[in-house]
């Protein structure tokens, strides 16, 4: 029996605070926690109270990487938060953030990066010839970006060094990152991933997603924008328009990758999801008795679906919400039985049924494979898949961990070849007009690279771009620092983590 996919994951989620006077460290912590669905791999939160920057990250998940004594020892007025899934570099330690920085100056820099950059390489080669080494063992875009902004804010000060490097920089970016004092955040030119700024009775807060905020009680004043640099300190908040907005907002985050209660471009994630079922049950109708969700991200659609075609809604399969990222390594056995770690059917409720299931997108067909399988040995006498987002045919370069093209079902075969593949009596996707439309957005300001291979930001040759770029570069010096158990000031140990 094939080994089950990991769905879609996206780099990470990214918060930052300017609040003096309140714990912001725990608000992070918060921020952090609304935001784990956007990467299990490391979570990290830098704090300085105005003297120094101190970063304490770990792998893990957020719950996992923090406790009371930690959030404690993290004193001060402004922080970045971080939870990651490694798009670029390997998913180390080394790698986690927020990542760090010392300037010529004596000054500190963290940093939070969602996203993907395509001109690594180029970044590279100018901190190469800058003298700019890789920190710790780090191969990340990431901390590259982190490297020559601490290099160029020695002359400039971090606020003019960003505005005059961030147009240098192609790819998805959204960063949250801060000095001493100050906090920043920055917008690619296409804006395709999501970034909001909020405000708090006492500071203010930018976020990856609109939940983010609304957990930590702060109000959502509006979107970062396309090619957009904010700054927050003592003197208030200020903007800079670092380019040209030409917005490209990334389609699969209404699709999978944001949270139901997130709002992006104005328009609510659950309602687009449900507008989505609806445009499926138009274009794919099906003979039914039941509509069930793949829990939980097929679940909205599915609702639209039940809606718009009259067949009765219900709950066909469990989800053990407690089954995260796991650092065991399971059995064969265990391996094998797939999805059933994830999902269990209700016989009672499917038996006898013929079942219309809902998912939200289908990568290399393993996971639909076993659960038409488990859906038949439960009793289902039909069983019709329904996706909420067109084939996925082509990678994404921007911060989405897709399969390779090679491993995507979609590639290379129809929808009755995927139908067959996956053992369903019929399949059906919405197409991308019904996506777009149900998005409420222009397709002119939509990214659907992934579904119609059109994309916005161009990419390098093959050999210049990919997960292990840097590793496979060998990035400057190698270098290590000792990791002591409590956190400390960069002055001594910049990042700290459990031993």
């Amino acid at each position: 029996m094939e080994q089950i996919e990991a769905e879609p994951r996206e780099e990470c989620g990214v918060f930052g605070v300017w609040a003096p006077g309140e714990d912001v460290a725990k608000l992070t912590y918060y921020g952090l926690y609304a935001l784990q669905h956007r990467g299990q791999e490391a979570a990290g939160i830098s704090v300085s109270d105005g003297g120094q920057i101190v970063v304490f990250k770990d792998l893990g998940l957020v719950s996992q990487v923090f406790d009371e004594q930690v959030l404690s020892s993290l004193q001060g007025h402004v922080a970045v938060g971080h939870c990651r899934y490694s798009t670029t570099g390997s998913g180390s330690w080394e790698n986690a953030q927020p990542t760090f920085r010392t300037t010529a100056a004596g000054t500190g820099l963290s940093l939070g990066h969602n996203g993907n950059l395509v001109n690594t390489h180029e970044l590279d080669e100018r901190a190469r010839e800058r003298g700019v080494v890789d920190r710790d063992g780090a191969t990340t875009d990431s901390d590259l970006l982190c490297g020559l902004l601490a290099d160029a804010a020695a002359d400039k000060g971090i606020e003019t060094a960003a505005a005059e490097l961030l147009p240098t920089v192609r790819g998805a970016y959204c960063l949250a990152f801060a000095d001493e004092d100050t906090l920043y955040a920055a917008r690619d030119p296409h804006g395709v991933r999501p970034l909001v700024l909020g405000r708090l009775e006492r500071g203010w807060v930018v976020a990856s997603e609109t939940a983010a905020l609304d957990i930590v009680g702060a109000s959502v004043v509006r979107e970062v924008e396309p090619g957009e640099l904010i700054a927050v300190d003592a003197s208030g908040l200020r903007s800079v328009r670092f380019a040209n907005p030409e917005p490209k907002g990334c389609v699969f985050e209404y699709v999978y990758l944001a949270r139901p209660d997130t709002t992006i471009a104005g328009r609510s994630v659950h309602a687009t999801r449900v507008e989505i079922g609806r445009k499926l049950a138009e274009e794919h109708p099906a003979d039914a008795d039941l509509v069930i969700p793949v829990p939980e991200s097929g679940t909205p659609a599915a609702i639209g679906y039940a809606a718009a075609s009259g067949v009765p809604y219900g709950s066909g399969l469990v989800k053990n919400g407690y089954v995260g990222r796991t650092f065991i390594e399971p059995s064969q056995t265990i391996r094998q039985l797939g999805i059933r770690l994830k999902l269990n059917p209700l016989r009672e409720v499917i038996r006898g049924k013929r079942l219309v299931v809902v998912d939200d997108s289908i990568v290399r067909g393993n996971t639909q494979r076993a659960l038409v399988r488990m859906l038949r040995e439960a009793g289902a006498l039909e069983v019709h898949v329904r996706i909420a987002s067109p084939p996925v045919r082509w990678p994404c370069f921007y911060g989405i961990d897709f399969a390779s093209r090679a491993e995507l079902v979609a590639n290379g075969a129809d929808e009755d070849g995927i139908r067959r593949s996956i053992g369903a009596d019929s399949l059906g996707y919405v197409s991308l007009d019904g996506l777009v439309a149900a998005s409420e957005q222009p397709a002119s300001r939509l990214c659907a690279a992934c579904f119609d291979g059109q994309y916005p930001i161009s990419l390098p040759e093959d050999a210049l771009i990919g997960k292990h770029l840097l590793e496979n570069l060998g990035t400057g010096e190698r270098s290590t620092v000792s990791a002591p158990t409590t956190p400390e000031g960069y002055g001594a140990e910049d990042a700290v983590r459990r031993p």
